[in-house]
């Protein structure tokens, strides 16, 4: 290295080691909180929607038709999420699926299990 450059290492170190005295563990100077680590506020119900979808469509590959239900539990959201899994002419006969999504307070994904297959064109009765 030449005299007067600085590395990618030195850099980094410098950039976390230059905090001013008056900032608090979050970098934000003078506003000082406790350091006790707290629970999450539960996201609201459309972005659990639209993370439930999301996170979904990531693991399975397929885009999302419809969230049809949501619901809030005391871990964070419960979400059905409908799911095209196999597009066929005349669209009524593809058969879709129905995913119920659990999510934390934050959003994050925390399982999800396949409840249903049928066809487009089937009406529940009941």
């Amino acid at each position: 290295m030449a005299v007067g450059e600085e590395g990618e290492t030195e850099r980094v170190r410098r950039s976390s080691s230059s905090k001013t005295a008056g900032d608090d563990a979050t970098g934000r100077a003078g506003n000082r909180t406790s350091r006790t680590k707290r629970a999450p506020r539960r996201v609201s119900a459309p972005r659990a929607m639209r993370y439930a979808a999301e996170q979904l469509q990531e693991l399975l590959g397929r885009v999302p038709e419809s969230v049809s239900a949501l619901k809030p539990t005391e871990d964070g959201w419960q979400a059905d999420v409908e799911v095209l899994e196999l597009e066929r002419v005349p669209a009524t006969t593809s058969v879709m699926a129905s995913y119920r999504v659990s999510l934390d307070k934050g959003g994050e994904l925390v399982s999800y299990e396949r409840t249903r297959r049928y066809t487009r064109g089937q009406i529940d009765r009941g």
